[in-house]
């Protein structure tokens, strides 16, 4: 006898929909499973054996055949266990019941028929509303909180195959999950405050602008100078994520298995700190098994290299592509994913490997050949992808000890929610692009430049010999910081800050 049942794959962050097809005639007893099936699904035999037996039925001393089709797309999870079951118990006639076209079923089987939550519950429910809408998804308990935020489909959590089995026959119904509301989200955390760092007001401002145009910052000064601290009170002043930043970040993490039912949902911008000696794949993304990396789980947030130069030149090199795509694509044999990558690169470094060079009371250790050495683990694409290079220099006693406070975080948040609502007017057609984003034609649209202004750029690019990419970060960081004041037109001291952010690796890397 022959059913079917519906379950979705993951294929990078998208989810597409397949039909298990189970078939059960006489021969001598087996269970193939067919239809291009990684090795966690062909282990699902034993799981699927045991879970039907100690469910209270009877696993059936036939020929089982379940093919996964469409079967040129290569499957991934173990998330295929609960609707091979059932088809096994509705092709074995155990199941009295017929399934609707609409109803799909996603959850890995414990060897005693209970349900363990899997990852990519929530893009596998976005592809239903989106394609099938008004769909029936069945899926763990654990994983339903995580279904719940996307409309328009019904979401049955179930905690074991008995469960999913009396539910479908009608005689214990299960009530659907509640839909979670997040129109107005507004989780706002702060763990750092700008508040905090004593002096540093020339980088507080730098920060600030680079938090309200999303722009790249490299930061370099000496050990102790307050680089890291400034990093990490920086998510602090970044706005609320929309609701339409919650979904596309928690389904990064949900692909990446990185959800728990107590927290299903990513309501807070990331601030990932890989470590030093993070390979490429962990940090790009992809791997045997292709998952999201660091700069995909940083996505709507921030990315923190501490120490830039001490990565593999390999993980520096290929942050190129991502940070000028905001996408990252990762090609396999069989099959290429595309994850995304928008996200706001904070670095830091010292200007030397002893970090003296330049000092007026320690004296720099390091040979001129060691010096160029340590600054060329920087290349000269990846400084230019950088909009915003600044000196973080060391802290005076005087300011250790003011009781100044000078720009606080939530001075700071204001200034930068008003400059994104006018961003948001600007770019009224693209929902969520903000000036970093900002291509050719929008620039030479939004960045008009008085006389005054035209004749400092021009003096700024032949002195400091930017590049094509330089001229055009300059031209983005300045509207930004028109925008921090309101102000409709780029004048002339706007465009002077955004060159002297752009002046910094002159001074240490001679280009």
């Amino acid at each position: 006898m022959l059913a079917s049942v519906n379950t979705l794959v993951i294929a990078g962050v998208e989810a597409l929909p397949v039909k298990v097809e189970v078939d059960i005639h006489r021969g001598l007893p087996s269970f193939d499973i067919v239809g291009l099936a990684s090795m966690a699904i062909k282990e699902a035999r034993e799981r699927v054996r045991a879970a039907v037996k100690n469910s209270g039925y009877e696993f059936p001393n036939r020929r089982i055949t379940v093919n996964l089709a469409p079967a040129d797309i290569k499957k991934e999870g173990s998330h295929f266990d609960l609707a091979i079951a059932v088809g096994i118990l509705l092709a074995s006639s155990q199941l009295n019941t017929c399934l609707p076209e609409n109803a799909f079923l996603a959850g890995e089987l414990s060897l005693d028929g209970t349900l363990r939550p899997v990852p990519g519950i929530l893009p596998m429910s976005l592809k239903l509303a989106q394609d099938l809408s008004r769909s029936i998804f069945m899926v763990p308990k654990d994983n339903s909180l995580e279904a719940a935020v996307v409309d328009d489909i019904t979401i049955i959590p179930v905690t074991s195959l008995k469960q999913v089995a009396d539910h479908l026959e009608g005689t214990q119904t299960i009530a659907p999950v509640v839909p979670l509301n997040l129109n107005n989200p507004g989780v706002h955390h702060i763990t750092h405050d700008f508040a905090e760092v004593r002096g540093q007001e020339t980088a507080k401002r730098a920060l600030m602008a680079a938090a309200a145009g999303m722009h790249n910052v490299l930061m370099i000064g000496p050990p102790g100078a307050g680089k890291t601290m400034l990093a990490r009170c920086f998510p602090g002043i970044l706005p609320p994520m929309t609701r339409e930043e919650i979904l596309e970040t928690t389904r990064i993490y949900s692909v990446a298995n990185l959800l728990t039912a107590e927290q299903p949902l990513i309501l807070t911008r990331p601030f990932r700190s890989p470590h030093k000696n993070a390979s490429s794949a962990s940090i790009i993304g992809g791997g045997k098994i292709p998952r999201p990396g660091e700069i995909s789980l940083a996505l709507n947030g921030v990315l923190f290299l501490d120490e830039m130069p001490e990565f593999s030149r390999d993980v520096l090199e290929a942050l190129r592509q991502p940070l000028e795509d905001r996408t990252v694509t990762v090609a396999r044999a069989q099959a290429t994913y595309t994850y995304p990558a928008n996200f706001c690169l904070l670095a830091s470094m010292n200007p030397c490997q002893c970090g003296h060079l330049g000092s007026n009371d320690l004296e720099c250790r390091c040979t001129p050949l060691q010096v160029q050495r340590y600054l060329n683990r920087v290349s000269g694409p990846l400084l230019d992808r950088m909009d915003i290079h600044l000196e973080v220099p060391r802290i005076d006693y005087q300011d250790l000890r003011s009781n100044s406070i000078g720009l606080t975080t939530a001075i700071m948040r204001d200034l930068i929610i008003k400059a994104r609502e006018v961003q948001a007017k600007r770019f009224d057609n693209h929902p969520g692009m903000l000036n970093s984003n900002m291509g050719p034609a929008e620039i030479k649209h939004h960045c008009q430049l008085d006389d005054r202004a035209e004749n400092m750029l021009k003096m700024a690019f032949k002195h400091l010999h930017l590049s094509a990419r330089a001229y055009d970060r300059v031209l983005k960081v300045a509207r930004t910081v028109a925008d921090l004041e309101q102000s409709d037109k780029i004048k002339a001291h706007h465009l002077a800050e955004a060159i002297q952010y752009r002046s910094l690796d002159r001074k240490y890397w001679h280009h």
